[in-house]
């Protein structure tokens, strides 16, 4: 079976596949996330939004950022640093980042293992001792001994730092979407689609026996994450809980429409095509979010809505967030931080969905909601 080199696409980020048959005109895009694998910035910046021990050698006594409130189901989570063969990622580093972080949300889910990013981030909820799960991610590439690799840096973060503080364990990210389109594909239920699901079954399966054999104290939940027009039944039904990437910017929605347009779909195409499977397990939106800036100046111009903008992002933010809470539904936002990594090797809007700048300040111009979320 073939699988895209360390590159990960999603509804999400990069260049738009249009795919066929989807009313809403909903398009895939490449998208290039943090796996384990590549190149990085390895700077590692201090904050001035919000954390940092203030002088104490505490961790857990840090500064309060009054302009954040925990209002967000979860955030998507990067650590600068995180991708081989340059790891940068640190303690003091990701400390800080969960300290600011905690000010918003309770849950944060990662993509892959490398550079130790799984035990940093267990030992910093530690130290600072939040109120912070996390969904730790596992990156499966055409290269087996990298599945091999991280399942076993994530069984090791288990090992030191314990499971209390970990929601699930996600097996993979967009292989389906990426097998597809690699075959010239785009529907999950052809032979390419079920062949990827079948081998995704044989990892999940693995993790979920590794996993138990630590004979822990509870259950870790073994999940998938795909684009969310991936996703087939025979997939769902060997997990116990799904993530799908949902992004209106890239489905060319008018931010006025972004909001409802994300919690449609979602619904319409991942949660109702769950509620047919033998499991029905819960479903997560794994991403969505919309980008502030761009190094291509078509991003910016408002045509038809869809102007990558802090503007847009506090209108998304605004109309999504504290609705998707009172309507119980399961999010990550797109994503905790800016990445210029991404925007050096891949230009585009790819390195600007942060809620704060890559110096980890909260953008300006930005107000987060002040609502309560389960």
């Amino acid at each position: 079976m073939h699988f895209l080199p360390p590159l990960e696409t999603a509804i999400g980020l990069g260049v738009a596949l249009v795919i066929g048959g989807i009313a809403a005109g909903v398009a895939i895009a490449v998208h290039k996330k943090s796996n384990g694998t590549g190149s990085n910035d390895n700077s590692n910046n201090t904050s001035s939004g919000g954390g940092g021990s203030g002088g104490s050698s505490d961790p857990s006594n840090f500064q309060k950022n009054p302009n954040l409130h925990n209002s967000f189901y979860g955030f998507a989570y990067t650590p600068q640093g995180a991708i081989l063969p340059d790891c940068g990622a640190n303690i003091s580093a990701v400390i800080e980042d969960i300290q600011l972080m905690s000010q918003l949300t309770t849950r944060i889910r990662t993509y892959g293992s490398d550079c130790n990013v799984s035990s940093l981030i267990l030992d910093a909820i530690t130290q600072t001792k939040v109120n912070v799960s996390v969904f730790l991610g596992i990156y499966i590439s055409s290269d087996d001994t990298v599945y091999q690799r991280q399942r076993d840096l994530t069984v090791t973060a288990i090992q030191s730092f314990g499971a209390d503080h970990v929601a699930g364990i996600t097996v993979g990210n967009e292989v389906i979407l990426d097998n597809l389109t690699a075959a010239g594909l785009s529907d999950p239920n052809s032979s390419v689609g079920i062949a990827t699901a079948d081998f995704l079954k044989t990892k999940i399966s693995d993790v979920r026996s590794v996993i138990g054999n630590l004979s822990l104290s509870k259950t870790i939940p073994i999940g998938y994450a795909d684009a969310g027009a991936y996703f087939n039944t025979d997939i769902i039904e060997a997990t116990d809980y799904c993530m799908a990437n949902v992004h209106p910017w890239f489905a060319g929605t008018s931010i006025d429409d972004a909001a409802s347009w994300t919690a449609t779909y979602f619904q319409e195409t991942d949660v109702a095509l769950a509620a047919t499977t033998t499991n029905n397990p819960p479903f997560y939106i794994a991403e969505t979010g919309w980008p502030t800036n761009s190094s291509t100046a078509a991003d910016m111009q408002d045509s038809g809505g869809a102007a990558a903008s802090v503007a847009n992002l506090q209108i998304f933010m605004d109309d999504f967030v504290c609705q998707a809470n009172q309507n119980g539904t399961g999010y990550f936002f797109f994503e905790f931080m800016d990445e210029p990594w991404k925007t050096v090797q891949y230009g585009g809007v790819e390195g600007y969905w942060g809620v704060f700048d890559s110096d980890k300040n909260l953008k300006s111009g930005l107000t987060i909601p002040d609502c309560s979320h389960q």
